[in-house]
């Protein structure tokens, strides 16, 4: 988990995750085993819980935000990665594509930029008036969410 053990939104992912479980059958204790870390968003963390998990031998690792993945990733290209909350993995790197991810990690986007003509046509259609649509973005930032210093860590790269 991208966030601190006591985050609200960390803890409202990790109770929908096991009620979602639970209704597919799955028991943590019972017929399911789950080794949770936190990391509070902090690298240092992340590639230390990465290569935790990792050396328990998972049979598949669920990872939440683009950090948590890419850390994974440099400590194992074969256990499984199923990746939530990850900002286009396909220009980040993550994956080679969405509709045929390759490698060891796949899973749900939150933001796919391909996406952004589409909502131009929402907007147009709820709208009609909208004649000029500003764009605000971090140019300090890469298209997959991470920052340009993040990327040339040899740590994460």
């Amino acid at each position: 988990m991208h966030f601190a053990p006591d985050a609200t939104g960390g803890k409202e992912r990790l109770a929908a995750f096991h009620q979602g479980l639970r209704a597919a059958g799955w028991e943590e204790g019972r017929n399911l085993r789950i080794d949770t870390r936190w990391t509070d968003g902090r690298d240092a963390e992340l590639r230390k819980h990465a290569a935790e998990l990792v050396a328990l031998d998972p049979e598949v690792i669920l990872a939440w935000a683009t950090p948590t993945v890419f850390a994974l990733q440099r400590v194992s290209r074969t256990v499984p990665i199923v990746f939530s909350g990850v900002i286009d993995p396909v220009g980040s790197g993550l994956v080679a594509s969405l509709a045929r991810p390759g490698g060891n990690a796949t899973g749900f986007v939150s933001f796919e930029y391909a996406l952004a003509a589409k909502w131009l046509e929402l907007l147009k259609g709820v709208a009609p008036q909208t004649r000029r649509v500003a764009v605000l973005r971090d140019p300090g930032r890469q298209p997959g969410g991470e920052s340009h210093a993040a990327l040339d860590d040899p740590l994460l790269a």
